[in-house]
Parts: C-alpha cells; sequence; structure tokens
C-alpha cells in the first residue's frame, strides 16, 4: 500500500477544503496513536481555527466524518505495523 495513494495528498496545496479534510485525517490518527502509546492531548489555542474548517468541510459532506476516520485508521495501523517490524519497537499502552 502506497501511502501517498490519496487525492487529499496528492491535490493537498491546490484547495482549503482538501487540506481540511486531510487535516483531519491526520489530527483523528494522531489522536488514534496517542490513546495506543497512553499519551494525553493537551489542546493548542490554534486548534479552533482547525475545527472551523473541519467543520466547514464536515457540511459539505456529511459522511467526511466517516471517511476521515477509516483513513485516519488505515493510517494508524499502517505505522503500527512499521513499528512492529523496527528492531526495537516501543511497548503499546494496555
Amino acid at each position: 500500500m502506497n501511502r501517498l495513494n490519496r487525492e487529499t495528498l496528492r491535490d493537498y496545496h491546490k484547495e482549503r477544503s482538501i487540506r481540511a479534510r486531510e487535516e483531519l485525517v491526520a489530527e483523528l490518527g494522531a489522536s488514534y496513536l496517542m490513546a495506543d502509546l497512553g499519551l494525553a492531548y493537551t489542546p493548542r489555542p490554534d486548534h479552533a481555527a482547525y475545527l472551523a474548517s473541519w467543520l466547514n468541510a464536515l457540511r459539505h459532506d456529511p459522511k467526511a466524518i466517516f471517511t476521515a476516520a477509516a483513513q485516519a485508521q488505515a493510517a494508524a495501523d499502517w505505522i503500527h505495523s512499521a513499528h512492529k517490524a523496527a528492531a526495537h519497537p516501543l511497548p503499546l499502552a494496555a
């Protein structure tokens, strides 16, 4: 599987709505990985601006959250499989 074989990554620079969808995937994926590793999440002040762009994307496509969640899970799974193949992987949280 080629991790770059997604329209949102190929066309990221073309349109703000494409960036918003890809950033939602990235944020969800990071949240999944942080939960797996037992890391705490600390919101940043600029996250409100990200939320606004995500809400706009979700208004135009009610299924966008499900697509983003599936893509984020696929990315997290890819990272986990690469991590398992590493010489000295870090332990996951229970």
